[in-house]
């Protein structure tokens, strides 16, 4: 079921967009993400392209994030350079994003169709990494096969 809308954090999108603006040149740094951290802070990265598959903008914000003593984040958003606006998380950020953050929220939409969501609306019926860790109790009942 998916989650109630929630409002849309426009400080996030124009910080994300300032970054894409100011420091996204040539083909490495495409993309910008700005995440707020509960604190209220607002953490920004660029991605590293790479042929090899490096890291997207929203993955460089889990680490600065972590680098700046941020833990938790509320909100996300990442944009492209020249001006192409608010771009949804490719399927390994969705994983990533909901493995650290499951109550994350993300921006996604374009124009007045700009919306916040739940990672978890992105990433329906997800894998759940700790439920198949030998140690770990499962969060959801396991079928006898």
């Amino acid at each position: 079921m998916p989650t109630p809308p929630q409002p849309v954090d426009h400080e996030l999108i124009e910080a994300a967009a300032q970054i894409a603006r100011i420091r996204c040149r040539g083909d490495n740094h495409t993309m910008a993400s700005a995440a707020r951290a509960r604190d209220g802070r607002i953490i920004t990265g660029v991605n590293a392209y790479h042929f090899t598959g490096g890291p997207c903008a929203e993955l460089v914000v889990i680490g600065a994030a972590a680098a700046q003593g941020a833990y938790e984040l509320d909100t996300i958003v990442a944009v492209g350079d020249r001006d192409r606006g608010v771009v949804s998380p490719c399927g390994r950020c969705r994983q990533v994003l909901f493995d650290y953050f499951p109550a994350l929220n993300v921006i996604v939409g374009s124009g007045d169709r700009l919306r916040t969501v739940s990672i978890t609306d992105l990433l329906p019926e997800t894998y759940v990494w700790a439920d198949h860790q030998l140690d770990a109790e499962p969060t959801t009942p396991l079928s006898a096969s």
